[in-house]
């Protein structure tokens, strides 16, 4: 036998262990997706075999490449190369699906050797494009390799990747598309005509190879061809079957998401069970990461007294946090200039990518560049982060430390009209697992969040605001998340008003007016959405009996509805009213938006005379 039969012939085999593996385990959960796993199973035995380099001991290892399951569904199929790999047994292979196994229904970072969640289809590719810009600009050799489904080709961001991975040049980055011509409910749209796929995913300046995934000879040639190249990205059209090497369940429709029936049948149509240990090529460089130590930083100051808009302590204070932190990068969505991310750019060009009009791949770019040790900030208009929220979602699952900017929040944007306001983006953000939301009222308080953000595990969200507010804070002052400032305060408060944002000023000015009318109020800068100060607000609704929330914000899922859930059942006989966006805006000034929306000083006047008998 030759050199290139043995190996073919250990791919081949490989391959049919890995089905058998996905087979039993989908058999043994009474779920899975096994006819998903066979398809593929010959394009990632090859891969395991031969072509990634990986030191399963030391998954963080930099010159470690990356593996992506886009088509999380095939979970088994990942599962069943962790078990040919040697670093999962028997047993642990036969624990999946069930409850407290780490071997989930779709890939998680529970497992050491998966970087991110996937299972939301079209979501691999566009993370990856971020993964391999991470190690490109760590000084990596690492490839990163996505398996990706033919059905999730039809998702806009999985074009959107296709296209930020070639203006990024990304030579590091495969694409391994598993063309099995069969979605959940039928075929995909183009079936098994790869030659169409190649010509749109060409068109995008990628090279293309087409092949049959059940050849090894062919994919263990993609592979190589894909090393080779190292100015462009690869994709590797594969095409393949469902259920491949079980006659009845090859190419079969109907059978998606389900165990096969007579499933110790069809693993003795697959060979029967394999036990193998397959040694997996080690990191393509055994260089530790660049040591990138942060220095302290040195934030910009706004005199108090003066105005400016919070996207511009944001912007200072990003640019400032740029020269002290060589860790942090900032992803834009082409608002830069905007959104005050420009001084950043300027600064620090090999440090800021700019996504374009793509807001789903600047999130999934952030998510990649984390996984790579990477510090990053996302910005853009809060409206639009709407396009993105199943990334956010799926990089919570993933427990991706993200920084999101929403900028241009609230109907105080002015005449730009309503589809540039961000009127559901706390409530879009506070939903998050473990999420942390921040709403700065002036640009120092502003500069004081961005840099604490730096810091923080998990998804953080800034809300910044288009128009200059007062500054009313020393650049020196602490802002810590979970608190809240007391502005105006005294023993004979008669209603406690809780802002955020740009009501703060706006409040801070009905409280002068209500204190000249005979009412002293209480008015507390909630700038931590969440995790909200609730002991404070608590004692100040206790002390006060009455409790008034003004907000920029619709009035579903915002900070009225932190505040209501902070206080309901601990104060008793408490009176209270949420002020908040609550008809359609159109275009008009920024006062005249606040006036018509009733969050202004007037409306807060009015709101608290009505609260006090």
């Amino acid at each position: 036998m030759s050199v290139i039969e043995a190996r073919t012939s250990e791919i081949a085999e490989l391959g049919q262990q890995l089905r058998v593996d996905a087979v039993r385990a989908s058999a043994r959960a009474g779920s899975g997706h096994p006819t998903s796993s066979m398809s593929a199973a010959d394009l990632m035995a090859a891969l395991l075999a031969g072509h990634l380099h990986y030191d399963f001991e030391h998954p963080h290892l930099p010159g470690n490449d990356r593996l992506v399951f886009s088509k999380g569904h095939a979970s088994p199929l990942l599962y069943a190369m962790l078990h040919a790999a040697g670093v999962i047994d028997e047993e642990h292979l036969l624990t999946y699906r069930r409850l407290g196994s780490d071997l989930e229904g779709h890939p998680t970072p529970r497992l050491p050797w998966v970087d991110v969640a996937t299972g939301s289809l079209g979501q691999g590719l566009p993370i990856g494009v971020g993964m391999a810009l991470g190690a490109r600009l760590t000084g990596s050799p690492a490839r990163v390799w996505v398996l990706c489904g033919d059905g999730e080709i039809a998702e806009g961001s999985v074009w959107e990747a296709f296209a930020a991975a070639d203006d990024f040049g990304l030579g590091n980055l495969c694409a391994i598309i598993d063309v099995n011509r069969l979605g959940q409910t039928g075929p995909t749209r183009y079936g098994w005509d790869t030659t169409k796929y190649a010509a749109q995913i060409g068109s995008f300046g990628w090279q293309v190879i087409e092949i049959d995934g059940h050849d090894p000879a062919q994919i263990d040639r993609a592979y190589a061809q894909a090393e080779a190249e190292n100015s462009r990205p690869t994709a590797i059209l594969a095409r393949t079957k469902k259920g491949k090497g079980v006659a009845a369940a090859e190419d079969k429709e109907g059978l998606h998401g389900k165990p096969l029936d007579e499933a110790e049948k069809a693993v003795v149509e697959l060979g029967g069970v394999r036990d193998a240990r397959v040694q997996v090529k080690g990191p393509r460089s055994s260089e530790p990461l660049p040591a990138r130590p942060a220095q302290p930083v040195t934030l910009p100051s706004f005199p108090v007294g003066t105005s400016a808009a919070t996207r511009d302590g944001f912007g200072a204070a990003l640019e400032a946090l740029g020269e002290a932190n060589p860790n942090v990068v900032v992803v834009d969505g082409e608002v830069a200039d905007s959104t005050r991310t420009a001084e950043f750019a300027k600064a620090f060009p090999n440090r800021f990518f700019e996504c374009y009009i793509a807001e789903q791949q600047m999130i999934g770019t952030a998510v990649g560049l984390q996984t790579q040790g990477w510090i990053p900030y996302a910005s853009t208009f809060a409206a639009f982060l709407t396009r993105a929220q199943d990334f956010l979602r799926m990089a919570a699952i993933s427990g991706a430390d993200l920084r999101v900017v929403g900028s241009h929040a609230g109907v105080s944007i002015g005449q730009d009209g309503p589809s540039q306001m961000g009127l559901e983006d706390l409530a879009m953000m506070r939903l998050l697992w473990r999420s942390v939301v921040l709403y700065p009222c002036d640009a120092n308080q502003c500069a004081q969040l961005t840099a604490t953000m730096a810091e923080l595990p998990g998804i953080s969200y800034l809300r910044t605001t288009r128009a200059e507010t007062p500054v009313i804070y020393r650049s020196d002052e602490q802002f810590p998340v979970g608190g809240s400032r007391t502005l105006v305060s005294s023993p004979h408060d008669k209603v406690t008003i809780v802002a955020a944002g740009i009501t703060v000023s706006e409040s801070l000015t009905a409280a002068e007016r209500l204190a000249d009318e005979g009412i002293p109020v209480r008015v507390i800068d909630a700038y931590s959405v969440k995790p909200l100060d609730a002991a404070t607000i608590r004692q100040a609704a206790a002390d006060t009996g009455r409790l008034l929330t003004v907000e920029d914000h619709w009035p579903v899922g915002g900070l009225g509805d932190a505040v209501l859930e902070a206080v309901a059942g601990q104060v008793p006989d408490m009176r209270y009213t949420k002020l908040a966006v609550r008809g359609m805006p159109g275009s008009a000034g920024t006062k005249e938006q606040l006036a018509n929306a009733g969050i202004d000083a007037a409306a807060i006047i009015r709101a608290a005379q009505r609260l006090v008998p």
